[in-house]
């Protein structure tokens, strides 16, 4: 854990020991005021995480404020939260000064009135200015329940816990799409730019060669298969049918620009080989089942994703 040299070490402990600390006492002993709860809301989910907004009530969360989470089965099993500490029930303390999954604009975790954070529970390991309890990855598949408390300090008590919310992480998804849903459902696609030979294209791009008719251009035949396929994999499809085949196909368009982008050029004859084997495998002929009717985001294979970015 890395500390900011000009946060005091006491800050740090502030949230960890807002379950426990007495209630602070000002000079006229009159208990201190309870800061506002803050809300909690799910912003997306990954095969190993779930993003969520942090928004501190009108009082703020001065000293940071503290999340938990736990299975939704142990909180079934339960009939609610367990004590935190206790086993399956982890929290991270956010007090000092994020630099890993920043909110833009914001630089600590130190809340104005309505002041906004996001944080990603499973994608904690690299970040600063937190106190972990449980570092790893979340696991996939899996319903978690999730709430927040403001952080008490020596001048407010910490808040009420916020109400619990649901966020299940993906799953894998072994499956394939045609270019005809990848043409239709930009929305679902995991990246925004793909390498088609040595160039790269930007998503914007890529839905104009998808949306440009081959007119017996083998270019732009192999390209809407090759960038099928590549989504596909993205998406959580096993790569093995088809590794080869995309090497090929890579290998083959090279530097050609693919139009409307640029005017490259390849006879239907010399692709045709393998873009009918694309073409299979993102009917879900080669082993890999077509994923259906329902639209699936995932992001998974991420060796995999390093090379086809």
């Amino acid at each position: 854990m890395r500390l900011h040299p000009s946060f005091p070490l006491v800050l740090a402990l502030a949230g960890t020991l807002a379950f426990t600390a007495a209630v602070p006492v000002g000079a006229d002993g009159i208990a201190s005021a309870r800061l506002d709860a803050p809300a909690l809301t799910v912003l997306e989910t990954s095969r190993s995480s779930v993003t969520l907004k942090v928004e501190a009530g009108p009082s703020g969360a001065p000293a940071g404020f503290t999340l938990v989470w736990m299975k939704r089965s142990e909180y079934l099993a339960r009939g609610g939260w367990g004590a935190p500490g206790t086993a399956g029930v982890y929290s991270t303390t956010f007090y000092g000064f994020p630099t890993y999954n920043t909110t833009p604009g914001v630089t600590s975790y130190a809340l104005p009135a309505n002041g906004i954070q996001n944080v990603e529970a499973g994608d904690l390991f690299d970040e600063t200015g937190v106190l972990l309890s449980q570092a790893q990855e979340l696991e996939s598949g899996t319903e978690y329940m999730f709430r927040v408390v403001a952080s008490g300090d020596a001048e407010s008590m910490p808040s009420e816990y916020s109400p619990t919310v649901e966020g299940t992480t993906t799953t894998v998804a072994n499956c394939t799409y045609t270019q005809g849903y990848w043409k239709t459902h930009p929305e679902a696609w995991p990246v925004d730019n793909l390498l088609l030979g040595t160039v790269n294209y930007t998503k914007a791009q890529l839905l104009q060669i998808f949306n440009q008719p081959a007119r017996g251009n083998g270019l732009i035949i192999l390209a809407h298969q090759l960038i099928a396929a590549k989504l596909n994999i993205l998406q959580g499809a096993n790569p093995t049918p088809v590794a080869a085949v995309i090497s090929a196909a890579d290998a083959q368009i090279g530097g050609l620009i693919v139009p409307p982008i640029g005017a490259g050029f390849l006879s239907p004859a010399s692709v045709n080989a393998n873009a009918q084997t694309l073409d299979d495998f993102n009917n879900g002929n080669l082993g890999v089942p077509h994923c259906g009717s329902v639209p699936v985001r995932h992001s998974s294979w991420g060796g995999v994703k390093t090379i086809y970015r």
